[in-house]
């Protein structure tokens, strides 16, 4: 390929020359110059299957194909992707810029846009960038690709491809310093799981991972603050506004949103208790009741949950639900009503393997099994490890002294308070 935009290249799969799997493509990294020129691309970032993100030089790229990347050796330096003085990452930071054509430059000149163009001498936003090979093996970032800034309910102008050196702002000072959309970049992380996400935002700088983060709805905020490392939680809690931290709280699953206010001044922790909704709240504030490396620190509230009288299609369809973790989804809870924790008395459970080999008509109740053993709230963690092993579970009950289900401990759950505090950081973890 001899123009590669960069939107088009993020998320492509990396070959080794062998056709073995290295990782995918996050971003590009480019030496922004002090004149105007277009500057060289330094290479590329990967994300490796354990998600540490590593830098490959281009020269070691040997094709760019529309569905993948193919490098000279499979021999990668892994290494955590560190970056430097004046270097710039074209997805991470280049992308919603604000920019200004040059005055020189004709409406629709040099681009797709055509007529109607952005004018010279007009404010503009930078949407993607184009690199290309020289002779001499290197590439370089020349082209970019903008839309007229106009007001947020304004109708969007056409995109336009202009050369590099006819924009201004592009500097290391001018990206630092401008405040910038981000709704490009957002699009891009719409393919991304959470966890791939809270990476790429880890290794963002603050300013930029803040205007995403304003950028994000709170469900899919939510999500990628429960895959980030503690100080980060707490660093992006603290930036939004009370009400907007309210807001994205209440999306946390409980057990996530009762371990990020346990690590806030009691003060900030009651505050923004007050201010989500009081059935939002509940569940948060009996779990803050327990220690957090108990299995009642320790478990989730939300567990499936059925009475007696539901069938097996029913049981069924409420693990289908993709909004539960496969650990969440293995396991069915019978309780007496009530069904929401703290539940009626405890019945029984069900594996998800048994609800598939019984017909959907039949009652949960009659394929129950009463005999698994259950957690206290109080039952510490290597109890709850050593039940886990025992057991060959990923999931299990958490029962009061009267017999109700308070909630479920999962797998998950376990291996995030035994791995080292930074393990977010270290991406020892497939995603």
């Amino acid at each position: 390929m001899n123009r590669v935009f960069a939107a088009q290249l993020a998320g492509l799969p990396v070959f080794g020359p062998d056709g073995e799997s290295i990782g995918k493509v996050r971003d590009l990294v480019i030496g922004l110059r002090v004149d105007r020129q277009p500057p060289r691309v330094l290479g590329l970032v990967l994300e490796l299957a354990t998600r540490r993100r590593i830098f490959v030089p281009m020269l070691r790229v040997t094709s760019i194909e529309p569905n993948a990347v193919t490098l000279a050796t499979g021999s990668v330096n892994l290494r955590h992707f560190h970056q430097r003085t004046n270097e710039v990452l074209v997805v991470g930071e280049l992308l919603d810029a604000r920019v200004r054509v040059d005055s020189a430059v004709g409406g629709g000149a040099g681009g797709a846009g055509g007529a109607g163009g952005v004018d010279g001498g007009k404010d503009a936003v930078l949407v993607d960038a184009a690199m290309e090979p020289t002779r001499t093996r290197d590439w370089r970032m020349t082209r970019v690709a903008v839309r007229e800034r106009t007001g947020r309910l304004a109708r969007r102008g056409p995109v336009q491809v202009l050369r590099w050196e006819e924009l201004t702002g592009l500097s290391v000072t001018e990206i630092a310093g401008q405040p910038q959309g981000a709704q490009h970049l957002v699009a891009i992380f719409e393919t991304m799981r959470a966890a791939d996400v809270a990476l790429a935002l880890h290794s963002l700088p603050v300013k930029r991972r803040y205007e995403v983060a304003e950028a994000l709805d709170d469900e899919r905020l939510a999500d990628v603050i429960e895959e980030l490392p503690e100080d980060d939680q707490k660093d992006l809690l603290a930036h939004l506004d009370e009400e907007r931290a309210a807001d994205v709280l209440e999306a946390m699953n409980p057990d996530d949103a009762a371990d990020l206010l346990a690590e806030l001044p009691e003060r900030d922790k009651d505050r923004l208790l007050d201010l989500m909704e009081p059935e939002e709240s509940a569940p948060v504030k009996r779990l803050l009741e327990y220690n957090f490396d108990t299995a009642g620190g320790l478990m989730t509230p939300e567990p499936v949950v059925l009475a007696p009288d539901a069938t097996v299609a029913e049981a069924l369809a409420h693990v289908r639900n993709p909004d539960l973790t496969p650990a969440l989804a293995s396991m069915v809870f019978v309780c007496r009503p009530p069904t929401a924790t703290p539940t009626g008395r405890y019945l029984g459970c069900v594996h998800i393997q048994r609800l598939l080999r019984e017909p959907p008509s039949d009652l949960v109740a009659g394929v129950l099994d009463t005999d698994l053993a259950t957690l206290t709230p109080d039952a510490s963690l290597s109890d709850v490890t050593r039940y886990f092993a025992a057991y060959n579970l990923v999931c299990g009950p958490v029962l009061d002294e009267s017999d109700h289900l308070v909630g479920a401990v999962t797998v998950d759950d376990v291996l995030d308070h035994l791995l080292p505090d930074n393990w977010r950081e270290t991406g020892l973890t497939h995603a």
